[in-house]
């Protein structure tokens, strides 16, 4: 336990910081979205940002991590010149923040590269919750409220069943990690939860989960897609660039990120197979539009 408090002290203090550090006027600041924590963000993706050093002469690249509430601030007061977060989040900066998608993440999964992903609803095995309307009454765990695989997905599937959580459920909690959800759900603390995708299978790759334990709700199949899902499919996250970016800077960063090979540490350390052009965004307006965000 003191150790995690001293390294969640230390992630806290090393974005303080990052943010705080003045940038001279060939350094950019990404910042990315540290869903699991900041440690973990930046063990994920201080590679991309060696790499981008090697690759764009003459400009040092520092990532930020940015926990779900940061992300918005960082960008609108400048702290960022880039940003990676969840596909919802970027389609909201671009409304708030003129931000423009530069790249889109190809993921490594399983040994496949997607280029899209989806939220999974999930229960235990021997829990009496069949449907999505069964939900009702039971107490239920997403991510976080701007978590897009972690909630948004699942809501717009429980709006189209005729599901209003706030009314429905006897309590909607958010665990702030996708770890978190999936033990709150085994351990009784919560009836019922969701995810992104790939969370369950990586558990069970780190020894952490018996998909054996687990019952899909709304379960949907999607072709190629090799994880268990319960939504539909939208486009991973993207690399976006802020107003404050140089045009310059932004060309020889997407050059560079085109180039990124799976064998690239900086590929290995975020478990993406590479960077692709933007995919187009507007699923996930639509979804936003949808739920009324």
């Amino acid at each position: 336990m003191f150790r995690a408090r001293t390294r969640r002290v230390l992630g806290s203090l090393a974005l303080s910081i990052l943010l705080a550090a003045p940038a001279t006027a060939n350094t950019v600041k990404i910042g990315v979205l540290a869903k699991d924590g900041p440690v973990k963000a930046l063990k994920m993706w201080k590679a991309t940002g060696d790499y981008l050093n090697s690759h764009v002469p003459g400009t040092t690249f520092e990532v930020v991590p940015l926990g779900f509430d940061e992300v918005y601030p960082a960008i609108a007061d400048g702290n960022v010149d880039y940003f990676v977060v969840n596909s919802s989040m970027f389609v909201e900066a671009q409304t708030k923040y003129h931000a423009q998608a530069v790249a889109t993440m190809i993921n490594s999964r399983q040994g496949k590269p997607l280029q899209s992903f989806g939220g999974v609803i999930f229960t235990t095995a021997d829990s009496g919750i069949e449907t999505l309307n069964d939900l009702k009454g039971h107490t239920f765990m997403a991510v976080d409220a701007s978590s897009f695989g972690g909630w948004q997905m699942a809501l717009k599937e429980m709006k189209d069943a005729g599901i209003d959580p706030e009314k429905d459920f006897a309590k909607l909690e958010f665990g702030k990690k996708h770890d978190n959800v999936v033990m709150a759900v085994l351990n009784g603390a919560a009836d019922a939860g969701t995810v992104r995708t790939d969370t369950l299978e990586r558990m069970v790759a780190d020894g952490m989960l018996d998909l054996s334990e687990i019952k899909i709700i709304h379960e949907q199949h999607h072709t190629g897609f090799p994880f268990v899902c319960s939504t539909a499919l939208y486009p991973e996250w993207p690399m976006a660039a802020t107003g404050k970016a140089s045009p310059e800077v932004t060309q020889a960063m997407v050059e560079a990120l085109k180039q990124m090979k799976p064998e690239d540490e900086a590929a290995k350390s975020a478990k993406v197979v590479g960077w692709a052009p933007v995919l187009d965004y507007e699923p996930v307006a639509k979804l936003q539009a949808t739920l009324g965000l």
